[in-house]
């Protein structure tokens, strides 16, 4: 494994188009395992992505190496009691160093208390990574467990994964 030097910031409105761009990979990566199709226009749903740029209580991170976007961070929550890590991405040249494991903590660290991040059983790499994070994050004091996905009856329940930092 090769490491990667990274930094983590929150993403300022002259970053908006290479989070927009970040989105599509995303989405697409997604997408395999919720098996969503993009819109007529080739675009994938972006009510998170609009959010984290514009409603109180979120926060966008641009995660860069090199001063080259390698992922972003949305955390909604942050005006209540509940932190949540509403989507995470790191691109797949950037992946398996590190990065995303260093992405996350450096996230999390910025605003301590309870969390929560979804993920499917479906993705498989989702399952380790965020295992693996909470792990580091809390030890052997985080939860797991399966709720439905709201307005979605027929997918399969998200697995989240609760903890507390600080």
């Amino acid at each position: 494994m090769f490491s990667i030097d990274i930094s983590v910031r929150p993403a300022l409105a002259t970053d908006r188009a290479a989070v927009e761009r970040l989105w599509l990979m995303f989405r697409h990566d997604m997408s395999e395992f919720q098996g969503q199709l993009p819109g007529p226009d080739a675009t994938f749903r972006s009510e998170r992505l609009e959010s984290a740029f514009a409603d109180p209580g979120w926060a966008a991170y641009l995660v860069t190496s090199a001063d080259r976007p390698a992922g972003f961070a949305f955390v909604r929550g942050l005006d209540g009691p509940l932190r949540v890590l509403n989507s995470f991405f790191v691109v797949r040249g950037a992946r398996r160093a590190g990065v995303g494991l260093r992405a996350a903590r450096d996230v999390v660290a910025r605003h301590p208390g309870p969390w929560e991040i979804a993920f499917q059983d479906a993705n498989p790499g989702a399952v380790a990574f965020w295992r693996r994070v909470a792990t580091e994050l809390a030890g052997t004091t985080w939860t797991e467990e399966r709720r439905p996905v709201p307005h979605l009856p027929e997918a399969p329940p998200d697995v989240w994964i609760s903890f507390t930092t600080g």
